[in-house]
């Protein structure tokens, strides 16, 4: 198949040379590596390959109806730190071609896709995180009215550059309710999915072959209000721990509902999102079962918290809790939480608006464990839909946006986190309840013709952990061009008094950027939009470049 699409992409684009027509031809470079040093501060020893890259080079191109993609990619002499272990080498990592014609639109070879908010299904691609879990296989989306989108997926998963033993099939219906209706105020949305893993059973009578997934939902809005319910469920499976099937004679069911409800008028807005989930990890391959590097997962569980910016708000982060997990040293059957945003704007001339006005921010996030009672001795367990469970996560935060003057403007954070450490990090041995509290203070003041400089100041305390943290962040514009930065975490109080020290810089031009780093990375989780994975603790030189065209 890979030859197959390959001529055909090649054939595309010699077509287009014969006609009057030359269509578009886009991509990108983009190149992440390291240099990694000793440290002694650290106790750290750089590896035998200090030196990591990781490459993508995408090429897209357009002619009519059709499109072809390729995507090239070099993790030589090896992938950076904190990368799954199958993502080395270099080759060709994915390519597609596409025909898309009025309420037609079919794909072939490698593509992304999400059915409703990917609690069921969803394939997508995320560098930071080292993620690419597209499906190579065939995509059909088909619109027969203006008010019914129908999709289809098939074939497998990729995993490094291979692709997974399992076979994923998947279907999704939406229908526009508002549409049909024909009213200006409401707008409805009905969705139904189905999604199946294949896999060989390997000969055994109780482990199926075939796992099947659905999903229900709805999508409302009038005027200032809306609302979406999303509910999933999950055959029968069985559990797996790394690599290992723990109850080869009893299969678990899982589910997934999620519920979001939302308001906004002028100068307020409010969110809130309230998720269960009980045995709901959904692999490609069972096998891959709460692997840390987040390779061949099927559907898409973000944590539902705020979403940081600053260093010391993103050392205690919230990793979701989708397993079942029936062992003597750790049981679980999934989470429970809610999260809540509201957002208002003073507006300005008034008291607390001041002279240009004032935004503020409140987040609150709680989660939970299921309430459940477990018998690890005879793989069972009973969970009660609403319930008290053990605490995992708990967070509030204000934030107040203000600006000072016509240069100055000013963000001032504040949090409390309660967090399980022991949980979101996996492992809930030697572990306890760490609560902290977190402050930040920041301010832009703007010089004019582009300039600009920027300060922030941090502090965390707590008296778990490792003690308390300090940190500061100082950045100068010259231009929106060109840009440079130094910044320090001091972390004090505890056995050990450590910096994680940073600086560098970045520089723009056309569509070609280029940015350096030298310094510590404090290990420990990194989240980028609610995924999160591990990164050991690391001291050297870092450098991106990227270009489009």
């Amino acid at each position: 198949m890979k030859k197959k699409l390959l001529s055909l992409f090649l054939f595309a684009i010699s077509t287009s040379v014969f006609s009057q027509d030359y269509g578009n031809l886009s991509g990108g470079f983009e190149s992440n590596s390291q240099w990694l040093q000793d440290d002694e501060g650290l106790n750290i020893l750089a590896p035998d390959e200090q030196f990591r890259a990781n490459n993508y080079f995408t090429l897209n191109y357009n002619l009519g109806k059709f499109t072809a993609g390729i995507q090239y990619e070099s993790y030589l002499p090896t992938a950076l730190l904190g990368y799954a272990p199958n993502i080395d080498g270099n080759g060709i990592g994915t390519y597609f071609l596409n025909f898309k014609h009025e309420s037609l639109d079919i794909t072939g070879g490698y593509f992304y896709e999400q059915f409703g908010s990917g609690l069921i299904l969803r394939f997508w691609e995320d560098r930071q995180l080292g993620i690419n879990n597209a499906l190579k296989g065939v995509k059909i989306k088909f619109s027969p009215t203006d008010f019914i989108h129908l999709t289809a997926v098939y074939g497998e998963q990729r995993d490094g550059f291979d692709v997974s033993e399992g076979v994923i099939q998947g279907a999704d219906a939406i229908l526009d309710l508002g549409q049909v209706l024909n009213t200006a105020d409401l707008f409805i949305d009905l969705g139904g999915s189905y999604v199946a893993r294949y896999q060989d059973n390997l000969g055994s009578n109780t482990l199926p072959s075939t796992v099947n997934a659905y999903a229900g939902r709805i999508d409302f809005l009038y005027k200032s209000f809306s609302a979406a319910f999303e509910a999933v469920h999950k055959e029968p499976d069985a559990l797996v721990n790394e690599g290992v099937i723990t109850n080869n004679e009893e299969l678990y069911k899982g589910s997934a509902v999620l519920l979001n409800l939302g308001f906004s008028q002028r100068g307020l807005g409010i969110n809130a999102a309230l998720r269960r989930i009980e045995n709901f990890s959904f692999y490609a391959d069972r096998f891959a079962e709460g692997n840390q590097y987040n390779q061949q997962l099927v559907n898409y569980i973000p944590s539902l918290t705020k979403q940081h910016d600053y260093m010391l708000s993103n050392i205690y982060v919230y990793n979701p809790q989708a397993r079942l997990i029936l062992q003597d040293f750790q049981k679980q059957a999934g989470e429970m939480g809610t999260q809540v945003d509201a957002f208002y704007t003073f507006e300005k001339e008034t008291f607390f608006g001041g002279k240009y006005g004032t935004k503020l921010d409140f987040n609150f996030s709680y989660w939970s464990g299921l309430d459940a009672v477990y018998d690890v001795e005879n793989n069972g367990y009973k969970s009660e839909f609403l319930g008290k469970g053990d605490r995992y996560f708990r967070e509030v935060t204000l934030e107040i946006r203000k600006r000072l003057s016509e240069k100055l403007s000013g963000i001032y954070t504040y949090s409390n986190v309660i967090i399980d450490k022991g949980i979101t990090d996996g492992s809930p041995l030697g572990f306890e309840d760490i609560t902290a509290n977190i402050g930040v203070v920041e301010h832009t003041y703007r010089l004019g013709s582009g300039k600009s400089m920027r300060l922030e100041l941090q502090h965390l305390w707590t008296e778990q952990d490792r003690k308390n943290w300090a940190a500061a962040l100082f950045e100068y514009n010259f231009s929106p061009r060109l840009g440079v930065y130094i910044a320090d975490s001091w972390n004090y109080g505890g056995e050990d008094e450590i910096h994680y020290y940073n600086f560098g810089g970045s520089y723009t031009k056309g569509r070609t950027r280029f940015a350096v780093n030298y310094g510590r990375q404090r290990g420990g989780l990194i989240c980028v939009g609610g995924v999160c994975r591990f990164v050991p603790e690391n001291t050297g030189f870092s450098m991106n470049i990227a270009v489009t065209f």
